[in-house]
């Protein structure tokens, strides 16, 4: 990982990433070498219900950044999401396939990632997928907090993943940072599973694996919006350099435990 002291981290109280003025000032007042740029709005019902606010955070906001990092003379990361493809094609996507996205987050994503090309040419556009973390309330919190509240849980079968620690992925962006590595990239913990596998897991790990988990599909639950059901991402361009994050239930094992460092990671 970066040394702490090379890292400058405004918060989303710090700066507003659409404010255009603001985000040049922070940019020529950190001088920085590389922007890495993960601010985004992922409730996807929200963006469902306001796509121009999707829009100008997940889109417009990334060229405001890129433009200020092309001024500044730095390079530029930015976090994108699996969620910029279909879920159609039934085996995992490589960087060069054809992005369609189906819900308005989805499209806001991508459009973040159209306006970071035609911005600025050092950049590396990272597609992740599933993130959870330390410091956030995430799928295995919920998970969690559902089981004990209810003592039974439907979870979804047709969306199919890679869930992917914040803390692994940290540590891959920062290993493409090292080797200045430019375009698209899949970082995502190695392997894949539905919702419903994914929570089995939580509540192993958490010993609730006595509690019930059946089995449902996204349509039963009504939301004003469609999840792509296959969106693994194979990652081919980062393990080319060198890049790449273990076996998501490993990571999900660690951050259960508390563990904030994985073993062996790079500092």
């Amino acid at each position: 990982m970066l040394a702490e002291e090379d890292v400058q981290a405004p918060g989303h109280t710090d700066l507003d990433v659409t404010d255009r003025d603001r985000v040049r000032q922070a940019v020529e007042s950190f001088r920085p070498d590389v922007v890495i740029h993960a601010a985004a709005w992922t409730d996807t019902t929200g963006c469902e219900g306001d796509p121009a606010r999707a829009t100008l955070v997940n889109g417009e906001a990334a060229g405001i950044v890129a433009e200020a990092c092309r001024n500044a003379g730095a390079a530029m990361v930015y976090v994108s999401s699996n969620e910029v493809f279909d879920g159609e094609k039934g085996h995992p996507y490589i960087e060069d396939d054809a992005p369609n996205p189906i819900n308005a987050y989805g499209r806001s994503k991508l459009e973040g990632e159209e306006r970071v090309r035609v911005a600025l040419g050092e950049h590396c556009i990272v597609r992740t997928s599933w993130l959870y973390g330390p410091g956030r309330q995430s799928f295995p919190e919920k998970i969690l907090a559902a089981a004990r509240e209810r003592g039974s849980l439907r979870v979804v079968t047709d969306e199919v993943a890679s869930p992917t620690w914040t803390v692994d992925l940290a540590h891959g962006i920062a290993g493409l940072v090292r080797v200045r590595a430019t375009g698209v990239f899949h970082l995502t913990n190695e392997g894949s599973c539905s919702r419903k596998e994914w929570a089995e897991d939580v509540l192993r790990l958490a010993d609730l694996k006595d509690v019930p988990v059946a089995p449902a599909r996204q349509e039963e639950f009504g939301s004003p919006y469609r999840k792509p059901p296959f969106t693994v991402l194979a990652n081919v361009h980062a393990a080319r350099l060198g890049v790449s994050l273990r076996p998501w239930r490993e990571a999900l094992a660690d951050h259960l435990r508390g563990v904030t460092v994985p073993e062996g990671a790079p500092l």
